[in-house]
């Protein structure tokens, strides 16, 4: 269960977005791999389907504007680490809000190192952590499934290159093309238990 100063903190930080006092991002590591990504499939019959070879990975650390939807990412084809968030500090401190800046994130150890606090503290980017095991509480969760459902079920790609521009130019268009989807799907509503048990044998 959420403890309750964090929950009230990020509730608060919420209403401040929402009342336009303050810009809150939901930030989240993606890892598409080239990859069969199967959506439905009827066959009577065996049907051979074009597959990938290799494990080739596009990584995308995003970070989603809680109410306008506004997507900034870094992205690369190696690994997340303290640096490519560092690198997502400085892009959203060149955006020159004119008001605060929070971020939501879970507690990978590269996003809650001592390098990436302090650069947060210099910038002046609050950092606010999701409990353990809490992805449902993270909004940008439910992009990255949208994504994959936009771009990557039922579809062959044989170029590395067409598979990681087919994921950065659905992301670029989270603000034209399915604006109208993810207002519908990026609300502000999140599951949470008021009272769980953990059940033992």
């Amino acid at each position: 269960m959420w403890p309750s100063k964090r929950r009230l903190k990020k509730r608060f930080r919420t209403a401040q977005a929402k009342a336009g006092q303050r810009a809150v991002f939901f930030v989240e590591a993606a890892h598409f791999v080239l990859a069969p990504y199967l959506g439905w499939l009827w066959c009577f019959t065996r049907l051979f389907i074009p597959a990938p070879a290799g494990r080739q990975r596009f990584n995308v650390l995003g970070a989603l504007h809680a109410i306008t939807h506004q997507v900034i990412t870094v992205t690369n084809d190696r690994y997340i680490n303290a640096e490519s968030v560092c690198a997502l500090l400085h892009r959203l401190a060149a955006l020159t809000l004119d008001v605060p800046i929070t971020l939501v994130l879970d507690n990978a150890r590269y996003q809650k190192c001592q390098l990436v606090q302090a650069l947060a503290g210099t910038l002046h980017i609050e950092l606010l952590y999701l409990p353990p095991y809490s992805p449902n509480l993270n909004l940008i969760e439910r992009l990255g499934k949208f994504v994959k459902k936009q771009c990557l079920y039922s579809v062959y790609y044989d170029q590395f290159d067409d598979f990681k521009q087919a994921i950065s130019t659905c992301l670029e268009q989270t603000q034209t093309t399915y604006k109208d989807e993810l207002d519908t799907l990026l609300t502000r509503r999140f599951q949470t238990f008021k009272k769980s048990q953990i059940m033992t044998r």
